[in-house]
């Protein structure tokens, strides 16, 4: 077998390996389930997200919708990524060995899940890898073709996550301090980065036309999540989330930083990983500046390492990710998961049993995140039932986040829904203009105690319909709840709600402090 037909091989199983690792009990993410429902509204951006991911979602819509269909990207992405490594790996010299060398990372630790999970991580990855390859190949062959790859990766990048703007800085500081001379001396170079930048300039357009929501996003993000991120464990984490092939890519840092060739390279890792941490940005955000090292590590292992030491770094990347696998992946039913969780430390030591609450639950987060959203829309089902068609016509069916919308949205043909709407994330921009139409609200609310706030006094009836009841779900206890007939009062307060709720979504809003609305007293109609 040819060196390329292993290569091809090995990025075969990559694609397949995760659809045949995960129990087939799990379904869509609720992230997923809010990228589908931005498919439906194509823009040129998004609250999240640019808006790249969306024409996947789209496609995915397309194809029917079905789980398979969701998680074909991020594994095809995978095998592509590796695809790219692969080639790397064969330039620098490398054979069977450093090509199996930098497969092992993609199937052994965390790449796992972030190739498996609808999320922008994955183009993220992606582009960065591609950026780099470009960069390499044009130093290896001073082809300008490769200039431009790197220049419409980078371009597709920032229309996939607004990360790639510190890999950016990272090559632009590597090529600078390393004085690099064949690429910034390079007209070429220059009008690859101008055509990065065109690419990209339609979302940034978008951006400043609505008022550049990314600043609520990330504020919002800042204060549920990344403030309680210490650099100690950032960089810890950056040694855990690759540790079964820790070998592989410190050799490839240590090999990239003693080349006068290659030193941009080094230079780009480590001042990526300090921006971001600088940033305080979360872990797995570094991720897509490991791949390229994993090709230099892997050809250079293959090279000095004798039978021994290549039988060792084999054996130990398995069993690591052996061990790793069950907290990657929900590989059994939910009951059997939180009981192996339940019976072994490492779960808990590692961390991923912790949610935003800040405590340790029976799953890890990601994997609560996949449940009960069929039984969130057959109880909505369920209760928009009991309505006869003067009623459902006046009905607005109200989420209080955009997992339960997306999900009710999501699973709406099979039973016979109208439109699902919330103030939650993207949702906010797709809430319907006349509002004083509804004289029903269908609400589904995480809030347990919704029922006891005063709003709901504004309503001549209110009936507590269901609630969710598997236990291992992040939704567990949302409640379903109908409510007829609002008050004038009530109606001012929900359209002020959606006003306000704009107003903070934009850089202005996010840094100003709105007075409080007239009826607010909790809950998720306020």
């Amino acid at each position: 077998m040819k060196p390329v037909h292993l290569l091809y091989l090995l990025a075969l199983v990559k694609l397949v390996l995760p659809f045949v690792l995960q129990d087939p009990q799990w379904g869509p993410h609720r992230d997923e389930l809010l990228y589908l429902a931005e498919a439906r509204h194509m823009a040129w951006g998004y609250m999240e997200a640019p808006p790249l991911l969306s024409v996947f979602a789209w496609l995915t819509n397309l194809m029917g919708g079905a789980l398979w269909a969701i998680k074909i990207w991020p594994s095809l992405a995978g095998a592509l990524t590796y695809l790219l490594v692969g080639r790397m790996t064969l330039h620098l010299g490398g054979r069977w060995f450093a090509l199996v060398l930098a497969w092992l990372p993609f199937v052994t630790g965390a790449w796992l899940r972030m190739h498996f999970l609808f999320q922008p991580n994955f183009l993220d990855i992606f582009w960065w890898t591609a950026m780099a390859y470009g960069l390499i190949r044009y130093k290896q062959t001073a082809k300008p073709v490769y200039l431009y790859l790197a220049g419409v990766s980078l371009g597709l990048g920032i229309l996939s996550k607004y990360t790639m703007a510190f890999f950016a800085a990272g090559i632009a500081g590597g090529l600078l301090l390393s004085w690099d001379k064949k690429i910034l001396a390079s007209r070429h170079f220059y009008f690859a980065a101008g055509l990065g930048i065109l690419i990209a300039l339609p979302n940034l357009l978008w951006q400043a036309a609505n008022g550049f929501p990314v600043v609520y996003h990330m504020k919002t993000l800042h204060d549920d999540q990344l403030q309680y991120l210490s650099p100690w464990s950032f960089l810890l984490d950056q040694l855990l989330l690759n540790i079964a092939t820790v070998i592989t890519w410190v050799a490839g840092l240590v090999w990239t930083a003693r080349s006068k060739q290659y030193r941009f390279i080094a230079w780009a890792f480590l001042l990526t990983v300090t921006l971001l941490m600088i940033g305080q940005g979360k872990s797995y955000y570094t991720q897509g500046a490991y791949p390229i090292l994993f090709a230099f590590g892997a050809a250079c292992l293959e090279k000095s390492a004798n039978r021994w030491w290549k039988m060792g770094m084999v054996a130990f990347s398995a069993c690591i990710g052996y061990i790793l696998l069950p907290l990657l992946l929900p590989i059994k039913p939910p009951a059997a998961m939180a009981a192996y969780y339940q019976q072994h430390d490492l779960p808990r030591k590692a961390g991923v049993l912790r949610w935003g609450d800040r405590r340790d639950h029976a799953l890890p987060q990601d994997f609560a995140d996949m449940l009960s959203w069929e039984e969130i829309t057959q109880k909505v089902a369920k209760a928009y039932s009991t309505l006869d068609s003067t009623e459902k016509a006046h009905t607005i069916l109200f989420c209080d986040n955009y997992g339960q919308a997306g999900a009710v949205n999501y699973y709406a043909p099979k039973y016979h829904l109208p439109p699902a709407y919330s103030d939650n994330a993207s949702f906010l921009y797709w809430m319907p203009q006349d509002l004083d139409s509804f004289e029903t609200i269908l609400l589904v609310t995480d809030d347990r105690q919704e029922m006891q706030h005063g709003f709901i006094k504004e309503f001549k009836e209110v009936t507590l319909v269901d609630s969710v009841t598997n236990p291992y779900a992040l939704e567990y206890g949302s409640l379903i709840i109908l409510m007829k007939g609002p008050s004038p009062a009530m109606r001012e307060a929900f359209k002020d709600k959606i006003r306000r709720g704009k107003l903070k979504t934009t850089a202005e809003g996010a840094v100003q402090k709105l007075p409080p609305n007239a009826l607010e007293d909790g809950g998720a109609l306020h």
